[in-house]
């Protein structure tokens, strides 16, 4: 992943803190039905997505933010259905939320 750039170098990780969050938020107010929505995993994939950027900003020491900013599902939300395909999209996508937000918010 590409870190953002603004005039002078790298964003910092503070700097990108709100752009998180506002995705994070974007994420949850789409994917809000996705329980019911076996047929489309990419509303779950998105909300896993959303979990697993959670996820990272809470092991850098962003709890408070994230707090501040929405309700974090519980982290057995999807419990009994990670092996079914809607699972394994939101399993692949906290995968990659994780990744990616830790990859950025080190670079910054």
């Amino acid at each position: 992943m590409r870190v953002p750039r603004l005039k002078g170098g790298p964003v910092s990780a503070d700097a990108l803190l709100p752009r998180l969050l506002e995705l994070i938020c974007d994420l949850y107010d789409d994917s809000q039905d996705f329980p019911d929505r076996t047929d489309d995993a990419q509303l779950w994939y998105n909300r896993g997505y959303a979990n697993g950027v959670i996820h990272a900003l809470q092991c850098l020491g962003y709890m408070r933010h994230i707090a501040a900013a929405l309700e974090p599902d519980a982290p057995d939300l999807i419990a009994g259905q990670e092996t079914l395909p809607w699972g394994r999209a939101y399993r692949h996508g906290w995968e990659m939320g994780q990744k990616e937000t830790f990859e950025v918010m080190e670079r910054g």
